[in-house]
């Protein structure tokens, strides 16, 4: 697996564990990455992005509530809610990563930490959040 992936999933680690402890912040994640197996480079990118996103939260959970159709973001499975966390914050604050790499990692992601239908709804997410990108 390539440093970015790694430091991409272990970025969706970390925030699912803040998550499901109810709590957003940077406070634990010194403790976290000290037992976290990831190489160094691994772990420096996935710091950026959990800075990133704690930092960027409340707008990427309003552009992932404006995107899911019936839904409420709370009843979105944990791991789903923190990969497209984690996509939209690329995909809206990072001009190094293309879209579609984005998008394509968040599946990859979804597939291997998530449920047999993670790939697909969160495929059907980012999709349309390209499209109101390109659309502004």
């Amino acid at each position: 697996m390539g440093l970015r992936r790694d430091g991409r999933e272990t970025a969706v680690q970390f925030l699912y564990s803040k998550d499901i402890n109810n709590g957003f912040g940077s406070e634990d994640l010194e403790t976290f990455f000290s037992l976290s197996t990831a190489k160094k480079g691994a772990k420096i990118f996935a710091i950026e992005l959990v800075n990133g996103i704690i930092e960027k939260i409340d707008g990427i959970d309003e552009i992932i509530q404006s995107n899911v159709d019936n839904f409420e973001i709370n009843r979105l499975s944990t791991i789903d809610r923190n990969v497209l966390r984690l996509a939209i914050y690329e995909m809206y604050y990072r001009d190094d990563i293309p879209a579609a790499v984005c998008i394509n990692e968040a599946i990859e992601i979804s597939k291997r930490l998530g449920t047999e239908e993670s790939g697909s709804f969160v495929n059907g997410v980012l999709d349309k959040v390209k499209e109101n990108i390109q659309l502004n």
